[in-house]
């Protein structure tokens, strides 16, 4: 016989998670399944940022904001043809929000200086639209602190200690500022006793933090989660989606939900074939950092039921340079250059030509857009800088303060030369033309200038700088050897493409007409920003809002 619940989650990352706790919280009996062994999906390795306009949160940082403001700013970047969604998400994410807080352990704060991406247009704000997470203890999951996915490597210092972003700053400034010195000295013995009783920081932060809450607010509410389990297909009767077939443990399993079936498995980026319909040929197949070992997406779920999935042409991913690696296992790595070295003063970006095409500076969306705009010439590209920039801001996976960068100059990872025309023949863009490029950057940046490219001339792009370089934080010359390059090609950060609801997250079907007991949120919807990336956390906001929206509509379906 079926095991029977009310409401079933299908994915275990920050729109699944919230989605479970929210039906939870509104007396649903939920079942979650994950196909991973461990919790927290491409959610738990991100930023965590969640952007949400005009929340209840920044009049207390003196931020004035409104959702007229908010819809000003996003008519200048978002182009869609069903704004209802887009109205949905801005008229319930404080709804939503309030929700979460006062009935998870979900905790956020506004960060009072982010600015959004687009800082000179309408209606743009400096800060507060983004919140981040409260750090939050894993020890207080007890056991299930080793079900919860693990940062990335590269994110993290002394094997395993993940650090907040305003601490990043004090470890730049360790050994010349006393204060910082003492802060930094009293983290890693912090972490130090951490270690003690777990195999990692317990200290969390960034998306770790944010699914390490929700993940405690879903096993409170009495969630029944499992992990392991590859949901193979929708179970309908009379044309509504009523269960699921699973396979756990080897056993093949069916499910039935009395309320519906909730999609949340991260998109359709871990699935090579449909991916490819979105994706620019320049960009190639294994560049996306998320992957779904061999379970479906939601959008391959749904094609048995005449679901509707989006156009390439509205809006495919959202778009991140991406530098590739092996990791000692073998296995692929890929390093998203989000925030950590391409708006640093001290570094360019130069395609095939040995020339920049790109202020490197705008956000990582723009910057991969320019990469596929500009076509193989350059993808790749090819980071470049100096050993003054490399030993204080890192470049890629290799962090700063770096003992030694032998084992990523063995691997290939990053090139280095003693010399700009050295490095140039390491690269395969013409030497001459590398050194031009650098001595014309070099002669602006001696007094803060970037005349090709305006590096720097935004409150965005002086945000991703170094507030101690002055007179210009995004500007410095490139003058001491050696130099080294690292190679960066357009990945995804999670698409844009999915499948296509309406505000309600009900899954539509070909004719426009929802398919009851059905709903899709996170990243298996199709976003309602369009391809637009107006800010940080423009795909977590919208996970969490409509996470709660499915949540509260299935649990109405389901008589709670």
């Amino acid at each position: 016989m079926p095991e029977r619940f009310d409401v079933i989650v299908v994915g275990a990352g920050a729109a699944g998670l919230a989605a479970a706790s929210v039906a939870a919280r509104r007396g649903c009996s939920v079942l979650l399944l994950e196909q991973a062994d461990v919790i927290g999906g491409t959610s738990a390795i991100s930023g965590g940022m969640v952007w949400m306009p005009a929340n209840a949160k920044m009049k207390a940082l003196g931020l004035e904001d409104d959702l007229g403001k908010a819809r000003a700013y996003l008519a200048n970047l978002v182009s869609d043809a069903t704004p209802e969604r887009l109205n949905a998400f801005l008229d319930r994410s404080g709804e939503a929000l309030e929700f979460l807080e006062r009935n998870t352990s979900l905790r956020l704060r506004p960060v009072k200086v982010y600015p959004d991406y687009y800082p000179d247009f309408e209606g743009s704000q400096p800060g507060g639209r983004v919140l981040e997470p409260v750090p939050f203890d894993g020890m207080e999951l007890g056991r299930d602190f080793a079900r919860l996915r693990n940062p990335l490597p590269e994110f993290m210092l002394l094997g395993g200690m993940m650090v907040s972003r305003e601490d990043i700053p004090h470890f730049r400034r360790f050994g010349r500022s006393p204060g910082s010195t003492f802060r930094v000295l009293r983290l890693v013995g912090q972490y130090a006793l951490q270690r003690l009783r777990a195999p990692r920081g317990t200290r969390l932060y960034l998306g770790n933090a944010l699914v390490a809450r929700l993940f405690k607010s879903a096993r409170d509410a009495g969630v029944d989660i499992r992990t392991g389990a590859t949901v193979r297909a929708l179970a309908s009767r009379g044309g509504r989606v009523c269960g699921v077939r699973a396979t756990i443990d080897g056993e093949e399993l069916e499910f039935v939900a009395g309320g519906g079936v909730i999609l949340a498995t991260g998109g359709l980026s871990g699935d090579a074939q449909l991916r490819s319909r979105y994706v620019p040929e320049t960009v190639g197949p294994r560049t996306g950092t998320v992957s779904t070992g061999d379970a479906d997406c939601g959008a391959r779920l749904v094609q048995g039921l005449d679901a509707r999935i989006s156009e390439p042409e509205q809006g495919s991913g959202f778009w991140v340079p991406i530098s590739q690696f092996t990791y000692a296992d073998g296995s692929d790595g890929y390093f998203p250059h989000t925030v950590t070295d391409r708006g640093k003063p001290g570094l360019i970006a130069v395609a095939s030509d040995g020339k920049r095409f790109v202020n490197e500076a705008l956000s990582y969306h723009e910057f991969g857009l320019a990469q596929m705009r500009r076509g193989e010439e350059a993808v790749p590209a090819h980071l470049i800088c100096d050993q003054t920039f490399l030993w204080k801001y890192g470049l890629g996976k290799i962090r700063p303060f770096a003992p030694s960068v032998r084992q990523d100059i063995a691997s290939g990872y990053l090139k280095r030369a003693d010399t700009i025309a050295a490095l140039a023949d390491q690269i395969g863009v013409p030497a001459g033309a590398l050194a031009d490029t650098v001595s014309r950057f070099n002669q602006g940046a001696a007094t803060g200038q970037d005349p090709e490219f305006g590096r720097g001339g935004d409150r965005y792009q002086r945000h991703l700088g170094d507030g101690d370089v002055q007179p210009n934080p995004c500007v410095a010359p490139i003058t001491k050897p050696p130099f080294y390059s690292v190679e960066v090609r357009p990945g995804d950060l999670g698409m844009a493409a999915g499948i296509v609801t309406d505000a309600a997250t009900r899954v539509l079907d070909t004719s426009g007409a929802p398919i009851p007991g059905l709903f899709a949120c996170g990243n298996d919807m199709q976003s309602v920003m369009n391809g637009a990336y107006p800010g940080p956390g423009i795909t977590l906001g919208p996970a969490l809002t409509f996470g709660y929206v499915a949540a509260t509509e299935a649990a109405s379906a389901a008589g709670s």
